[in-house]
């Protein structure tokens, strides 16, 4: 085996959720500054939960300020309507909402999934072809791991899996920590959102934490990770 470092992994890039969206546009007006302040590689849209005619109305609202920018526009749930909408894919939560959506939107969108409860959930997600895992969000109580087990269940799929690992961090701590454990993607929310300095600063922060640990981690000998 060669004792040559492995190609360095690429930068970890964000994923911006966003608050509840009930009108779409003092958000689709503002999202534009935001996403361009940092590395957003997609924004997961949450809707308020209505009729499927207004939700798509929301969702086609916000796409070009969204798309535009280069960044994939995902939908929390309602893999039913990301076609109709004009999105790029949805966020799923649980084996069987994936197993169910998984025919709607393959190959053309993307389908990613959390509420991983496990390692053979995680595995399974990974065997039915999910774009993406995520690792370290709320439960429907609110609740989530804590940053201990989600730094191991990063650095476990990480080492092991091909799709790409998304750590749900709710601190700069925890964002640079998931880098470092070998997150391919951070998924940030209220710490955007909720920063009295406005959410554009907020994540040029969170981004420039991002770069900063993703430099100080070390390379992988060949063969490792």
């Amino acid at each position: 085996m060669s004792d040559k470092t492995a190609p360095a992994r690429p930068a970890p890039r964000l994923y911006l959720a966003t608050q509840m969206v009930t009108d779409p546009a003092p958000l689709a007006a503002s999202l534009p500054a935001i996403l361009g302040s940092a590395d957003v590689a997609a924004v997961l849209v949450r809707l308020k939960e209505t009729d499927p005619r207004s939700m798509i109305t929301t969702v086609k609202a916000l796409a070009p300020a969204i798309q535009g920018t280069g960044a994939a526009l995902l939908i929390d749930g309602h893999p039913d309507i990301v076609a109709r909408a004009g999105a790029d894919g949805a966020h799923l939560t649980g084996i069987k909402v994936l197993e169910e959506a998984l025919p709607g939107l393959k190959p053309d969108r993307i389908a990613g999934i959390g509420g991983l409860s496990t390692r053979h959930d995680s595995m399974r997600a990974g065997e039915l072809g999910a774009d993406y895992v995520l690792f370290g969000e709320r439960d429907a109580h609110g609740r989530r791991p804590s940053p201990d087990a989600i730094n191991e269940r990063l650095a476990w799929w990480a080492e092991l899996f091909e799709p790409p690992c998304v750590g749900y961090a709710i601190s700069l701590k925890e964002a640079a920590d998931f880098v470092a454990a070998g997150a391919d993607f951070v998924l940030v929310d209220d710490l955007v959102w909720n920063d009295a300095r406005g959410p554009a600063a907020a994540l040029a922060e969170i981004g420039a934490t991002i770069r900063a640990a993703h430099a100080a981690a070390p390379v992988a000998p060949a063969g490792q990770g």
